[in-house]
């Protein structure tokens, strides 16, 4: 039979009579983003000839061979003695040109009914399935950091901002477990897309399936799938997988970056509610007084190239036609470029709350009594006001207070009756800001008994995520 020359192993060639132009070789290598595929393509390949087998198309004892020699490549990638010819185009080809050289003609036998198409959807979806599991261990870092810090500093009390314009009073534990819980669905939406992804693609071949007798079923079982595709074209030009990825990336990031602005704000002089910790801050070349939040703005930052490379996956996506295209080979640098930086942003982070200082005597001195207003709004509802008139009352009192050049507090109970008769000595008890932010108590609230049921829930959440991790 025609010996495939070892210098240049190609899965394909036979009906071309030259090889690739240096130029397109080069535009179609992947290695440099697939190589990290490479104990997935393995895993895959011991699963597909174990499967051959049991198809009675290779022997007991040539199976064996293979998933040994297999195996062998494995500890060749992690010892770095894999050798990358000039002809390689992938991972694929790479671990089978080295199959080949150690087992010969066999080797060649462990592509029969299988393509690439379906086999490197294959491999990312094994891929995805640690990306998910390491994703998950980050964010449950995060999550039971935050809730440490919460519990810590219960009953610090904080401006609350809508419009970042003062709201009002709120607990500095409330403030941070609202970014915590973003992250809880983040995590959510991670455990449903392995859940959705988790159907195997391997003996789709090409795009019209596979004819040879593959038991797909026992694949799937094999590499610790829940199911199989149900269209073969539909599972080898399918990359919505990656997409959600992605997304779920950008969405985490979104928050992260949501939180280091608020951080950033608080950091500052203005505010100097928080206080970054020296090895997460830098300084300037020329001043010697600053205190940069380069941390925080590198998480922010890093948030447009993780969504920018949604936005390429799904234009990649959009452009090409049904089943298998080489366009989608760039779904790799996409989907590992996100991972891979969401990964440092979430180690920055949790280094961030772990080390940042609260700065409690500023936040309660930026305390005003013009917050108090919503709450001086609900003791007249309580006294029997519909709110909308208690609304129209209390802005008046504001108005008038303003007028004077005063608190709402420094207007004297004689000319608060004049606004409504309701008003009693009792409304002095309304200014305690300690006593205002604990009648919030219905589920969600800033109250510290709402913000216990807060903790219970993320500590829980943090656990489960570490379990699936």
């Amino acid at each position: 039979m025609t010996q495939i020359p070892e210098s240049c192993y190609k899965m394909w060639g036979g009906r071309f009579t030259e090889g690739p132009h240096e130029a397109l070789h080069s535009l179609n290598n992947s290695l440099p983003y697939d190589s990290r595929l490479y104990a997935d393509d393995l895993d895959a390949s011991k699963a597909y000839a174990e499967a051959l087998h049991r198809a009675g198309l290779i022997n007991s004892a040539e199976a064996d061979k293979l998933v040994k020699n297999l195996e062998l490549l494995r500890f060749d990638w992690i010892e770095g003695t894999v050798k990358i010819l000039p002809g390689d185009e992938d991972v694929h080809t790479v671990n089978e040109r080295l199959l080949v050289e150690i087992t010969g003609e066999l080797g060649q036998r462990l592509h029969t009914g299988r393509s690439r198409n379906d086999q490197v959807v294959t491999d990312m979806k094994l891929w995805l399935r640690k990306a998910i599991r390491e994703t998950l261990g980050r964010l449950s870092g995060i999550i039971e950091t935050a809730t440490r810090q919460a519990e810590l500093h219960l009953g610090v009390l904080m401006p609350g901002y809508t419009h970042l314009q003062r709201a009002q009073t709120v607990q500095f534990s409330h403030w941070l477990l609202s970014h915590a819980f973003a992250l809880r669905e983040d995590g959510q939406r991670l455990l449903e897309l392995r859940d959705r992804a988790n159907v195997l693609p391997l003996g789709s071949g090409a795009l019209a399936g596979n004819p040879l007798g593959i038991d797909r079923l026992w694949l799937a079982e094999r590499l610790g799938f829940s199911g199989v595709t149900a269209n073969s074209m539909h599972a080898v030009g399918d990359r919505d997988f990656v997409v959600d990825f992605i997304y779920c990336c950008s969405m985490v990031s979104l928050h992260l970056s949501r939180l280091a602005e608020d951080l950033i704000i608080y950091s500052t002089k203005e505010f100097d509610f928080i206080k970054l910790a020296d090895g997460f801050s830098s300084g300037s070349s020329l001043m010697p007084q600053k205190r940069n939040p380069d941390s925080l703005e590198l998480i922010r930052g890093m948030a447009g190239v993780i969504t920018a490379n949604l936005t390429g996956i799904m234009m990649t996506i959009k452009g090409t036609p049904s089943t298998y295209n080489k366009d989608l080979q760039y779904d790799k640098q996409f989907c590992f470029q996100s991972f891979d930086k969401l990964s440092q942003v979430l180690e920055v982070t949790d280094g961030v709350l772990q080390t940042i200082q609260v700065k409690q005597e500023s936040m309660e001195a930026a305390l005003s009594t013009d917050m108090l207003a919503t709450d001086w709004a609900y003791y007249l509802v309580k006294k029997g006001v519909p709110f909308r008139q208690a609304h129209h009352i209390i802005g008046r009192v504001v108005s008038e207070a303003e007028k004077r050049g005063v608190d709402i507090t420094d207007l004297p109970l004689g000319d608060l009756q004049k606004f409504s008769p309701l008003f009693g000595s009792d409304i002095v008890a309304v200014a305690d800001y300690s006593n205002n932010v604990q009648q919030y108590n219905a589920i969600g609230g800033t109250a510290s008994s709402s913000i216990v049921e807060q903790l219970r829930l993320l500590k829980k959440c943090a656990r489960d995520l570490a379990k699936q991790s």
